[in-house]
């Protein structure tokens, strides 16, 4: 699993062929979140509430990439880009 960004101790991971809806993985300490990439929505797991507001302002910035990234892991051999953290 790539990581595809990190910020403020926010680690951002991308599964190849993963399931949809299209989502990201958020690690942020002992926490993980899997988030839904065009609601913002926590589909599974848990964020305290100022990193999930972090990752939410990061992937309101950067949702086309997210998208593409998500999109281009379903293909074999993915070439995931490094999405710019939040800053």
């Amino acid at each position: 699993m790539p990581q595809i960004s990190r910020f403020f101790g926010i680690s951002i991971y991308m599964y190849a062929k993963d399931h949809h809806p299209p989502h990201f993985h958020a690690i942020y300490g002992d926490d993980e979140a899997m988030i839904d990439i065009k609601s913002r929505t926590v589909i599974n797991g848990n964020l305290s509430i100022r990193a999930l507001k972090l990752v939410k302002e990061w992937t309101e910035l950067y949702e086309q990439e997210l998208l593409n990234n998500f999109y281009e892991a379903q293909k074999p051999n993915p070439q995931i880009q490094v999405i710019d953290p939040l800053k």
